[in-house]
């Protein structure tokens, strides 16, 4: 866990040495284009026990898009660093923003930890998102559950298909999409988000869900979406009027 300063309880974790390396590194070479560095992601919790091997997670907001340094992925010092950067108002605009992937996404906004935060932008981040979930209807986690669920089925209906056709390792990779998008379903009919997608698929019960298993949760899903006002199949007027 990290102190209002950004200091990790854990100073041996190689991860977070790398991560304020990186911090330092970007508010250096940026002084005038970087708002705030954060972690996010299980690090950023404080309870990941992943003994120096996980992945870490930075956001970088800038005041103005197209500044700071580029997004990238890289190994450093064995450490995996997955860099964000966004300007801060785009960041902002999407933590305002309810969609499909939303079960997999709102743990970037809510918990964050500060590397460097002068301005106590990243409470604004988590307090507009917050803001955000407390005036959604009830419809828009439905619309957005039901795009969920189309994926879902159809990632279920190519996994079957795949597996009589011995298309053994394709129909396990479809059978994996099914079941993170059938866990989203279920993330966002509950108001519910995860911290990733193993997070997800196990606290939905959906790791290791067989073919037959996925099927069945899939169908009790769009029993409680056509309950919820609009049911998953439709007519052509039904897809044009949207």
């Amino acid at each position: 866990m990290v102190d209002v300063h950004g200091a990790p309880d854990h100073p041996d974790d190689p991860r977070w040495t790398v991560a304020q390396r990186v911090a330092d590194a970007v508010r250096r070479r940026f002084p005038a284009d970087v708002l705030a560095v954060a972690v996010h992601g299980p690090l950023a919790h404080g309870d990941d026990d992943g003994g120096g091997t996980g992945e870490v997670g930075l956001l970088v907001a800038t005041y103005r898009p197209g500044t700071g340094p580029p997004p990238a992925t890289r190994r450093v010092d064995g450490v995996l660093v997955d860099l964000t950067v966004a300007a801060a108002d785009e960041y902002l605009r999407q933590a305002r923003t309810l969609t499909p992937l939303w079960p997999l996404t709102a743990d970037r906004y809510v918990a964050t930890r500060p590397l460097h935060d002068p301005t106590g932008w990243l409470c604004t981040l988590r307090d507009e998102h917050l803001g955000r979930l407390a005036r959604a209807r009830p419809a828009e986690f439905s619309a957005a559950a039901r795009q969920a669920w189309y994926r879902g089925s159809a990632a279920h209906a190519r996994a079957a298909r795949l597996a009589e056709w011995y298309e053994t390792d394709q129909a396990l990779l479809m059978l994996g999409e099914a079941r993170l998008a059938a866990a989203t379903v279920t993330g966002l009919l509950s108001r519910t988000y995860f911290r990733d997608p193993g997070d997800a698929v196990r606290r939905t019960g959906l790791a290791g869900a067989d073919m037959t298993e996925v099927g069945v949760v899939l169908t009790r899903q769009a029993t409680e979406l056509a309950a919820r006002g609009r049911p998953v199949d439709g007519t052509v007027d039904d897809l044009l009027d949207g």
